[in-house]
């Protein structure tokens, strides 16, 4: 609870939820029309190309530091974890925990532990760098926040420690790339699967941006239906279904059942997130779900893709961010379209830890503004 309580201040005071963070994800988003326009009147695969904007703004965060797409490192970073967060919840995953006996022999779970140590080695290297640049006392991002911790506590009775540095930076970093990346290849499936929906919300985009440079994360107050969009992606999206295990603070009765203290408790955000009583449309993508009879936005009690409670997602409000100001600025430039030798949208999610689209393909165009030329 204490480095819980560290990382949502420090998170904070870096600018979550600020205009500082807004500015960070917008020029994250800059490189990402760049990497955009080098497919416009082609076809790409997108499978790592939200992976990779949302990796580089929690890199900012936590390293005030960036890669170019390409680079390795952020390449062989991506790879792992999207890797490991499919074979943790797969049979092979399953195998290694019931049957000890097959532990040290080379099958394909291995693979998770060599991942694991090649993040972890990644992420060691970036903080020893770290060290030798930073300045005590004045820190420059996360990391630095966590060293000046390490050095206020003398007395060895501080949870803070090196090695928690290590797991806290991970954690952080998965969670705020998988979870976003995959709720925005599943809006832009489903945006192509439904271009009268992707074309109202660029519509609304249009007529709200009109004559300014960049999308505000302010405006999604004017946009009910992009913003409606959005949350439907989220809803479909059920990206983390059974969330965060928890464990019961104390006995408890629940619909005449004895939870005792200490049990630990697996949510089930999928039946919530489906459920035929709290959704107009539940086993269907509508921004509907989202929008009252007079079209206005309306967030239901049944909508909580990150969690309930004290123990909640803490990157809420930099997911919340990122996914408004990434999908508004590309449908602001871009029309995302189904390429025609693609077959039929296949919405069978992949599972894993979190669930993530099928890979597919989209094409990209540039989009004609009001008033100007077709680009090609």
């Amino acid at each position: 609870m204490e480095h819980r309580r560290f990382a949502l201040m420090t998170l904070r005071n870096f600018g979550l939820g600020k205009q500082s963070m807004e500015k960070r994800i917008l020029g994250e988003i800059e490189h990402l029309v760049a990497r955009l326009e080098k497919s416009a009147g082609a076809e790409m695969n997108p499978k790592t190309l939200f992976h990779d904007a949302a990796s580089n703004i929690i890199y900012l965060v936590l390293f005030g530091t960036r890669f170019e797409y390409e680079h390795q490192t952020l390449k062989e970073f991506v790879r792992c974890f999207t890797e490991n967060l499919k074979i943790t919840n797969g049979p092979w995953a399953m195998i290694y925990d019931t049957l000890p006996v097959v532990r040290g022999l080379p099958l394909p779970f291995k693979k998770a532990f060599q991942n694991f140590n090649t993040v972890k080695q990644i992420i060691l290297n970036m903080i020893n760098k770290h060290k030798l640049t930073r300045v005590s006392g004045e820190p420059r991002d996360f990391v630095d926040c966590y060293l000046d911790e390490l050095d206020k506590e003398g007395d060895g009775q501080s949870s803070f420690h090196e090695n928690k540095l290590l797991g806290l930076v991970l954690d952080l970093h998965v969670a705020g790339t998988d979870t976003t990346s995959n709720t925005l290849l599943t809006a832009f499936l489903y945006l192509m699967a439904h271009p009268h929906i992707q074309e109202r919300c660029q519509q609304e985009i249009d007529e709200v941006l009109e004559g300014k440079a960049q999308a505000s994360f302010e405006d999604r107050h004017n946009m009910p239906y992009t913003q409606a969009v959005i949350h439907e992606s989220q809803r479909v999206a059920n990206t983390v279904p059974l969330s965060v295990f928890h464990s019961t603070s104390r006995d408890t009765q629940l619909l005449g059942y004895s939870i005792p203290k200490g049990t630990l408790i697996i949510p089930n955000l999928s039946s919530i997130l489906s459920e035929e009583d709290q959704w107009k449309f539940p086993h269907e993508f509508n921004p509907a779900n989202f929008l009252n009879d007079q079209g206005q936005f309306e967030k239901p009690e049944a909508f909580i893709p990150f969690s309930a409670g004290p123990r909640m997602c803490l990157g809420e409000g930099l997911a919340r961010m990122e996914l408004f100001l990434i999908l508004v600025s590309l449908l602001r430039q871009f029309q995302f379209v189904w390429p025609e030798d693609a077959g039929e949208p296949d919405f069978t999610p992949e599972f894993g830890v979190t669930l993530t689209p099928r890979p597919y393909k989209m094409g990209v165009r540039l989009r004609q503004k009001p008033g100007e030329m077709q680009k090609q």
